[in-house]
């Protein structure tokens, strides 16, 4: 067969099918929910990546944002026979006008069923949060330090932050009024387990409980090392919920499955970042990310026949999660409950009537 296009340089190709039909078929469930993708029309960017921006870090590579249209074609390529819906939004940074890219991603995403978040500016007052929330298909916020202001040499400059710089607490207080849900990126060098993460964390746990949080990336926990640092001081919360999204790493994932269960575990993509033909490896606290293409930041390159054997890091992350479900004894209702069920609940909480007048002044 022949290669069918993606998005940006990313293709499907044989070795993807057979990938797919040797390792994932019998496995994935029939209904996925994707609780972590980034689509938005490119027409909504407003500043010119630079050279510099572009070589701060490797994701800001590989992560060209896709229209709605791009991404549906895209899921209905990689999941075969499969029915899917998602949980996603458009792209944190100032770069973008993010007013504009959130009515994309409701008037969109309304249209075919899928559920979207809105871009948040720490700066808003509570009733533009409020507004925001009131378009159709918007159930929730994705907040991020990289809004907090823009920098054209780098997204991380203010990766130190405080979680509540760009999620203040009179956001907070709209946002446990409605219940909505929130998806949190952990700002600073020490992830998820780093002891400010962890104490603000717990603080919104405790000072509004009725928002549906969900910890991106397991915490950006991507290493065994940072995983045991940032999970297992969080696992006593039944309440806590994480998406899986941009984890490839086996031993995290069985980590995450002895201690937090699939009930709190959402799946996710990250795309279209995990489109990227390739795979991890892990040193320590390291991850190196190996693909095919030339990326400026592909410079641990393996040998041709290993890169000829690549398929799209997405596989590899679910045949990672696939693994570590076997290992974990986690079985199929554990298993349809990590793809659909658990968002099913968490989009449904967000639906229901707010409990409380928000405060909005």
């Amino acid at each position: 067969m022949d290669e069918i296009k993606l998005h940006h340089v990313f293709t499907y190709r044989d070795m993807d099918r057979a990938f797919w039909a040797e390792h994932l078929e019998d496995w994935v469930p029939a209904q996925l929910v994707d609780a972590h993708v980034h689509i938005v029309d490119p027409q909504f960017r407003t500043e010119v990546v630079t050279e510099e921006l572009r070589r701060s870090y490797w994701v800001m590579e590989v992560d060209e944002m896709m229209d709605a249209a791009t991404a549906e074609r895209c899921f209905r390529t990689v999941f075969p026979g499969r029915k899917f819906s998602c949980v996603g939004f458009g792209y944190p940074s100032l770069g973008w006008d993010l007013e504009g890219a959130n009515r994309y991603v409701a008037t969109e995403f309304a249209r075919r069923g899928w559920h979207a978040l809105a871009l948040l500016r720490p700066s808003w007052k509570p009733a533009q949060l409020a507004q925001a929330l009131d378009q159709p298909g918007i159930i929730g916020v994705k907040p991020y330090y990289s809004l907090i202001g823009y920098d054209a040499q780098s997204r991380d400059k203010y990766l130190e932050a405080s979680i509540f710089d760009f999620l203040p607490h009179q956001h907070l207080e709209v946002l446990d009024a409605r219940r909505a849900w929130v998806t949190l990126h952990v700002p600073r060098a020490g992830r998820l387990g780093d002891p400010v993460n962890q104490r603000e964390v717990r603080e919104i746990r405790r000072r509004y409980p009725h928002i549906q949080l969900v910890l991106a990336h397991l915490g950006r926990c991507y290493t065994r090392p940072h995983a045991e640092e940032g999970l297992l001081p969080l696992a006593d919360d039944p309440g806590l919920f994480f998406d899986c999204s941009a984890v490839l790493n086996p031993e995290v994932y069985a980590l995450a499955l002895r201690h937090l269960g699939p009930e709190r575990i959402l799946f996710g993509t990250d795309n279209p970042i995990l489109l990227m033909r390739g795979r991890q490896t892990w040193a320590g606290r390291r991850y190196i990310q190996h693909t095919s293409h030339p990326f400026h930041f592909n410079t641990q390159r393996e040998p041709p026949a290993i890169e000829a054997t690549y398929t799209l890091y997405m596989y590899e992350a679910l045949k990672a999660l696939k693994d570590a479900c076997r290992e974990t004894g986690v079985g199929r209702e554990g298993v349809e409950r990590i793809f659909a069920r658990n968002a099913e609940r968490l989009i449904a909480l967000a639906q229901t009537q707010p409990h409380a007048k928000e405060k909005t002044s």
